[in-house]
């Protein structure tokens, strides 16, 4: 079916723009299906952070491995429109009551923050910029031939036998598809009404961009940082390729909204954050802040992505739940993903461990009571 194959992508997050890139290379026909908007969610407000070997020992070590190199292939036939970038990587602590004079162990962090050590080098982190970053593989996927069609899906479409093909959006127009393809992050949830899938969550996070006078330079920042209050919280610093830093540390388990461009933040979540980074660094201290930003990450019961074909329902395939990881893991998932639907198996990436039934369906009448 290669080169023949039409493949319906539910979601313009890195995920499913990463599909829809691997697929149409393959000469299989995309399309995107969006609700809000391209990289409008995680996808667009994340660090961008990747890592080699951090999942070692686990069930993503292989994927995330895999996925390294697709992105420093990606970046270098591409153009690299994102940032890509080279890190090297610190972990260390402060204290908000202990900041401290004189020079810090970084030419852009206080004398108050302590580095415990290298954690990453160049050859194994990296950073990108991922609401361009998103939008690139996209439009990257165009030049084969996806196209992105905006719209709500309510429903699948299905043969008398059973099998998917296609899905019917909220205006009453249909899609069809071979093959379909549900990659919302956490709204994957709302997909329990027309499919045996185990629940997805979202896990809400607060980030800021600054932009400093200087460029940072490619060094990224894990702390463990105690507030005045006594509370502790882990910040991530990434200073990006466009003169911007990226800085997270306040999450919550605040309930996901419906429509994704209702996101918002908590009551005082970014005053904490930007306290944080302007007492740890002197350059964050008199930079600007380009952006405030909040988007929920999605996770699974057992903290594995759902990768791979739906049980029992022939047409239907699921990829979302990648968490922390969702934009270093989406090149080798969309990868993966491509040579699943179009080959009937993967060559590079073993998806078994993320097999969408290993974790019992979620029963979607909560989510229809919910709704009421």
């Amino acid at each position: 079916m290669a080169g023949t194959r039409r493949i319906v992508i539910c979601g313009g997050g890195a995920i499913g723009c990463a599909i829809a890139l691997f697929a149409s290379r393959r000469g299989a026909h995309c399309t995107v299906v969006e609700r809000h908007a391209v990289a409008g969610a995680a996808s667009g407000k994340s660090g961008g952070f990747l890592a080699f070997d951090w999942c070692r020992g686990t069930p993503l070590d292989r994927l995330a491995r895999r996925s390294f190199q697709l992105h420093a292939e990606l970046a270098d036939t591409l153009g690299n429109p994102w940032g890509y970038r080279r890190l090297t990587t610190f972990a260390g602590h402060a204290h908000a009551r202990n900041e401290g004079g004189g020079d810090g162990p970084l030419s852009w962090l206080s004398a108050g923050v302590a580095l415990s050590g290298e954690i990453g080098s160049t050859d194994t982190t990296a950073l990108v910029e991922p609401h361009s970053f998103t939008a690139g593989l996209l439009q990257a996927a165009g030049y084969h031939g996806a196209v992105l069609r905006p719209g709500t899906v309510v429903d699948l479409v299905r043969d008398d036998d059973g099998t998917v093909s296609g899905v019917r959006l909220e205006d009453g127009e249909t899609v069809d598809g071979d093959a379909v393809v549900i990659a919302m992050g956490p709204w994957s949830i709302l997909a329990t009404l027309w499919l045996p899938l185990p629940a997805v969550y979202g896990f809400k996070g607060h980030s800021l961009v600054f932009r400093t006078a200087q460029p940072l330079p490619p060094e990224a920042l894990f702390l463990e940082y105690r507030e005045t209050g006594g509370e502790l919280l882990t910040p991530e610093i990434f200073p990006r390729a466009d003169g911007t830093t990226w800085a997270c540390a306040v999450s919550s388990t605040a309930s996901l909204p419906l429509d994704p461009a209702a996101v918002g933040p908590d009551a005082g979540a970014h005053a904490r954050l930007e306290t944080l980074c302007r007492s740890i660094s002197p350059a964050l201290a008199g930079a600007e802040i380009v952006r405030r930003q909040a988007c929920f990450r999605p996770v699974t019961d057992d903290g594995l992505p759902l990768i791979g074909a739906v049980p029992g329902v022939p047409g239907a395939y699921v990829a979302t739940g990648h968490s922390v990881w969702g934009m270093l893991n989406a090149p080798a998932t969309g990868e993966a993903m491509a040579e699943l639907m179009i080959d009937g198996r993967t060559s590079r990436v073993d998806l078994s461990p993320f097999a969408p039934g290993r974790l019992p369906a979620f029963d979607a009448a909560r989510l229809r009571t919910a709704s009421r």
